[in-house]
């Protein structure tokens, strides 16, 4: 186990990396920026627990291989063949860009994963971790690659959550379907993914915030944040039905910008399924709030906000109300300005 100075050296470590492969101004750079970041984030995901350990085994093995194709691809790419392999070394590293971050189709790593961290390293891994990949992608779209991985990012992501119990999962299957908003975000416009990033990582700080506060890993275990707080508990559910992006919750806003940009450019295809895909997410978004409410069980008046401290409570109340009200707030400013 590291200790905490540790721990900051390497999340230090982790975020340079990223400015690393963002400023880079060869695919050499970016690729070894890429590597730096995973053996910063590996010593993060080690603790004193099997499926700790597993976790970061798979992690660095699937995130190995991938810089392994990425780098064969640059190397063909700086040879004298070039011209010959240019298409095959483009498609190398954006399916090697793909794997890394977790979408569809090279997601299978991702919900696994994710099931043996804790709370803290999960919501690295869904936000900070796909900043890299993301950008490295903008500058190499490749248009049908990016519209299949589009697709299948929004109908996975959507429908491999509904038979799932353990949030961790829910959150994994949650990012692949918020991957592919942001993927059709860069393909559109950078502003756009950059609006859409924040906020879901606004909303997903939020939510795992409140999860390991709680100590709260499966939905049978939901009621207990009932238990202690009704107040925090309402708001808890409503921050999950602004991550599924119901209006007129805040995480509506990035997506209602996407809607109005597809239907300028007249992809309407594509529209369909990711509305239909974010429907299905709202489905098991409500299925969670709705087995919270529903569940029978003793209460004891004397527990309630027992250990809170006051402070923390407030703000993650306020941090809700900006959940809550921030889409009413924000497309004010929009049309004023």
């Amino acid at each position: 186990m590291f200790n905490n100075s540790s721990k900051i050296i390497f999340m230090m470590m982790m975020m340079m990396s990223t400015i690393i492969s963002i400023s880079a101004n060869s695919w050499m750079t970016a690729w070894m920026g890429l590597e730096i970041n995973l053996l910063a984030f590996i010593p993060l995901m080690s603790a004193n627990k099997l499926m700790s350990t597993e976790s970061s085994l798979k992690y660095f093995l699937i995130q190995a291989f991938a810089s392994s194709v990425m780098l064969f691809a640059v190397i063909i790419y700086m040879m004298n063949l070039k011209i010959h392999f240019m298409n095959i070394t483009e498609m190398m590293i954006f399916s090697s860009l793909l794997l890394k971050m977790g979408a569809a189709p090279f997601h299978f790593w991702f919900p696994s994963v994710l099931e043996g961290l804790t709370w803290l390293n999960s919501l690295m891994l869904m936000t900070w971790q796909k900043v890299a990949p993301m950008m490295l992608i903008s500058y190499i779209i490749i248009k049908p690659l990016m519209i299949i991985s589009i697709i299948m990012s929004s109908l996975i992501g959507a429908l491999g959550g509904l038979n799932q119990t353990s949030l961790r999962k829910i959150m994994a299957y949650s990012s692949i379907n918020h991957l592919s908003w942001m993927l059709m975000a860069l393909y559109n416009n950078n502003l756009l993914w950059v609006n859409y990033f924040l906020m879901y990582s606004f909303l997903s700080m939020l939510m795992i915030f409140m999860f390991n506060l709680f100590m709260i890993s499966h939905i049978n275990q939901l009621f207990m944040l009932k238990f202690n707080s009704k107040i925090l508990f309402f708001f808890m559910m409503c921050n999950l039905l602004s991550l599924g992006g119901l209006p007129p919750f805040l995480g509506f806003f990035p997506k209602w910008i996407i809607i109005q940009s597809l239907t300028l450019n007249n992809q309407l295809f594509l529209l369909m399924i990711m509305i239909l895909s974010a429907l299905i997410t709202l489905y098991f978004y409500i299925r969670l709030s709705y087995n919270a409410l529903m569940l029978n069980y003793y209460e004891n008046n004397w527990m309630i906000n027992s250990f809170f401290n006051k402070k923390l409570f407030n703000l993650l109340i306020f941090a809700s109300f900006l959940s809550m009200t921030g889409f009413f707030t924000i497309s004010s400013l929009y049309y004023i300005f």
